[in-house]
């Protein structure tokens, strides 16, 4: 108890200097209950291997041979577990013979795993070393039965937990390359059916098993959850840099878990296949099992490579010491024919391999395009490169991405493995585009410079010029490579961002990309680094819009003209329905269902559909549809504001009809009715519906997640990015209600909003405002950059 209390650093001295003296205290306990003979303390489980995290729970057994009487065992027992629970320490505790503790493990396999680390700690100690040994026969000899039945296991727990090396708030024991899976390990080497790779493995549990430590001794309670709140804390236990810094090290840590996990089950797979052949070779043969050896089976799959049980392995014939394209070249096949490539050869290729020359010689080049192209077969390919380091040998630069986490929720993994993630989902889209290799290449390098300070994607432009350039392109595709990294989120900014309308926007794009070929890269690299962030950053609607947009400067670089906005007519029906405004004197509105459903059955998240709204010219417009829209739970992805002038032929009379054209989506459930809209944005607007008060009501019916607070909104002026309009881009806390909130804070400061383009990523968004004077006229540097103050100031 008193290393508790002292804090001592994390580490296996700590682990071990804390069992110890858990062990002297229990034996203490034990010899003063007066035990009878015949009964033995043992530890199980963790505390067996004598791994004693500060607030782990101790896994006790208490053997006897059934020779006491069972009254005076209870006694025993009653006198071992209260004084650990008056301590507050978590007991998971168990009386038993050694049959009934062999029974309870042929039947619970977390039992049996758990007394494969049986370890006296008083009393009869060879009870208790008999039942190891037996414990250990068992397993060995039920193995071909039990394996499965873990590995079962590992894939369930592995599901629930999600994958450690990729999670912000990992669970360091169940998690997929955690704890638990470093156990499972263990337990397979118990059976002699199958080991795992050594290398690191030791170290990697080890690095786990401390920041455990360290986030018990920063929370003060048993958790296994590094929560994004204790990661600072966690970091200083451990004398590192910061959160980062602690997630790189848990991530690299797991990540060998994880590989030594997959070799280890690949191969019990393979030895139980070969288990379950034998008979039937027996009877093919008509004699005993080994009476007539078969000869290996080797298929040719590139030069130097073959297949051979399985995997992808080096032929007899190959020299890697002569063959610098050979690492390459070998997982370009494996990843080709869907088959691992063998931890052997790789271990082989990284000892033994020359270098490539720099620039790279085509074949390596190609080989390289080979295994990207392979789609998601590469991954685990690129995977073994990795473990052996092969990877960073090819590309230095990939160091700085290896591990790095992503503290953004929207992203599902770390940089590197989602810019291999993206390379597999570009490899879908290749038909698409006339250079599949710079579009692979692309897709691979296009958040390289995540590793550096400042904007990733100007850091990342001169890493990819110059990998590119190492890996063998030529001046020209390599400055295309470099154009694509460094523009690789402008497609789906513009679109999601600003006004297509505007022809600044389209010719800004046009600008950056040049040609048609580098757009066609861009939008099938768009597309591909969407689906391998995440099922938030890519849906129907963006990717309508993304490619609205590519068709609009696809006709700039063509040479066509773009039409111009001011003198854009209004459509028949806007028109048909400013009239019935101007008549009525009342907001006049349609709702257009079609196009409401995804344009993928699995797709989240709908298209929209659009909403238009014709009303007399008035202030409050904006705020009054925007809050009742947020109180009917509709989503909004854009608006578009004009006045409508109309003549005297066309209504009762000229005047200034408001057209508000609205791209809305359910958040859940079914749109509402038309006239249900129409009536609360008429109290709005006469204001007898207190929207701020109706949404602060809906807001406080929902207690405030725990978690890391918000940053605070932040507004910006983007220069020069309209000639008709002043644009503001709003980045904030994504809230119902926020454009209502925004509506006030514009319309307070007397100005007119042209058109409001609407993204939404995870918990953040990102709201493009165009805005004019009232007369229609920009707003001045001094003015606008004030009325970004004050927006920001009524948002905060």
């Amino acid at each position: 108890m008193r290393l508790l209390q002292e804090k001592p650093p994390p580490g296996p001295e700590r682990r071990t200097a804390l069992a110890r003296l858990t062990d002297e205290w229990l034996a203490a306990l034990f010899a003063a209950a007066a035990p009878p003979k015949g009964v033995a303390l043992v530890a199980v489980g963790g505390y067996g291997r004598a791994e004693l995290s500060p607030r782990s729970d101790l896994d006790l057994l208490l053997l006897h041979d059934g020779s006491a009487p069972q009254e005076a065992v209870a006694a025993l027992a009653d006198r071992l577990w209260y004084p650990v629970w008056d301590l507050g320490i978590a007991l998971d505790h168990s009386v038993r013979t050694p049959a009934q503790a062999r029974a309870t493990a042929a039947e619970d396999l977390k039992v049996q795993l758990g007394l494969l680390d049986a370890r006296p700690l008083a009393g009869d100690t060879a009870l208790a070393a008999a039942l190891r040994s037996t414990v250990l026969a068992d397993w060995r000899n039920q193995a071909v039965r039990r394996l499965p039945e873990l590995a079962e296991l590992c894939r369930d727990r592995a599901e629930r937990a999600g994958e450690l090396r990729f999670l912000l708030e990992p669970d360091l024991k169940e998690a997929r390359g955690g704890l638990r899976d470093a156990q499972a390990l263990r337990a397979v080497a118990a059976s002699w059916l199958a080991d795992a790779p050594r290398d690191g493995l030791d170290t990697a549990r080890r690095r786990l098993l401390d920041a455990r430590d360290a986030l018990h001794l920063a929370t003060g309670r048993a958790t296994d959850r590094l929560a994004l709140q204790e990661q600072d804390a966690v970091a200083a236990e451990l004398g590192l840099l910061d959160a980062d810094t602690l997630l790189r090290e848990v991530y690299e840590a797991a990540g060998i878990v994880t590989y030594a996990s997959d070799v280890t089950w690949r191969e019990v797979g393979r030895v139980l296949k070969a288990r379950s052949a034998r008979p039937r070779l027996r009877t093919l043969l008509g004699g005993r099992a080994g009476e007539r050896k078969q000869p290996v089976e080797r298929t040719p799959l590139a030069e130097g490579v073959v297949e051979m049980d399985g995997e992808a392995v080096l032929a007899l014939s190959a020299r890697p010491e002569r063959d610098p394209a050979l690492p390459l070249r070998a997982a370009a096949a494996a990843a080709q024919h869907g088959l691992p490539l063998s931890p052997h050869a790789v271990r082989r290729l990284a000892a033994t391999a020359k270098a490539l020359p720099v620039p790279w010689p085509a074949e390596a080049r190609e080989a390289l395009v080979t295994l990207l192209g392979a789609g998601a077969p590469a991954v685990p390919v690129w995977e073994a490169l990795e473990a052996e380091g092969l990877v960073t040998r090819l590309l230095p630069d990939w160091e700085r991405v290896r591990h790095r986490p992503q503290r953004n929720p929207v992203h599902t993994w770390t940089v590197d493995r989602h810019l291999v993630e993206t390379a597999v989902r570009a490899a879908s889209l290749t038909r698409r585009v006339g250079r599949p290799d710079l579009l692979l290449v692309a897709a691979l390098l296009h958040d390289i410079g995540k590793g550096w300070p400042g904007d990733h994607s100007v850091a990342g432009e001169t890493i990819a010029r110059d990998l590119a350039a190492r890996i063998g392109f030529d001046r020209t595709d390599t400055a295309t490579v470099a154009t694509v990294v460094r523009h690789h989120l402008l497609l789906v900014e513009t679109a999601t961002r600003r006004d297509l309308d505007d022809p600044a926007t389209v010719e800004s794009v046009a600008a950056a990309v040049g040609t048609v070929g580098t757009l066609e890269l861009l939008h099938a690299l768009t597309e591909a680094d969407a689906l391998a962030t995440g099922p938030a950053a890519w849906s129907a609607w963006r990717a309508s819009l993304v490619a609205d947009l590519v068709k609009r400067v696809t006709g700039v670089l063509a040479g066509e003209p773009l039409p111009d906005p001011e003198a854009a007519a209004p459509s028949a029906e806007q028109e048909r329905l400013a009239v019935e405004a101007l008549r009525t004197g009342e907001p006049v509105l349609a709702l257009h269902t079609q196009g409401e459903q995804p344009l993928d059955p699995d797709e989240p998240e709908p298209v929209g559909v659009e909403l238009v709204i014709a009303l007399p010219d008035q202030p409050g417009v904006l705020p009054a549809v925007a809050g009742v829209l947020a109180l009917h739970r509709l989503t909004v992805r854009a608006a578009d504001l004009r006045a409508v002038e109309l003549p005297a032929e066309l209504g009762p009379g000229p005047g200034s009809v408001l057209v508000l054209d609205w791209r809305v989506a359910a958040e859940y459930g079914s749109l509402p009715q038309g006239h249900r809209l129409r009536a609360d944005l008429l109290r709005a607007l006469d204001g007898t519906l207190d929207i701020p008060a109706r949404l602060a009501e809906r807001e406080a019916a929902y207690p405030r997640r725990r978690g890391v607070q918000a940053p605070p909104p932040r507004v910006t002026v983007a220069p020069a990015e309209s000639r008709l309009a002043t644009v503001l881009e709003v980045r904030a806390q994504d809230a119902p209600g926020l454009l209502h909130r925004i509506g006030r804070a514009l319309e307070g400061a007397a100005v007119r909003v042209r058109s409001a383009h609407v993204s939404t990523l995870g918990a953040n968004a990102v709201d493009t405002l165009y805005v004019t004077r009232p007369d229609g006229s920009l707003l001045p540097d001094e003015e606008a950059v004030d009325l970004a103050r004050t927006l920001e100031a009524a948002l905060g």
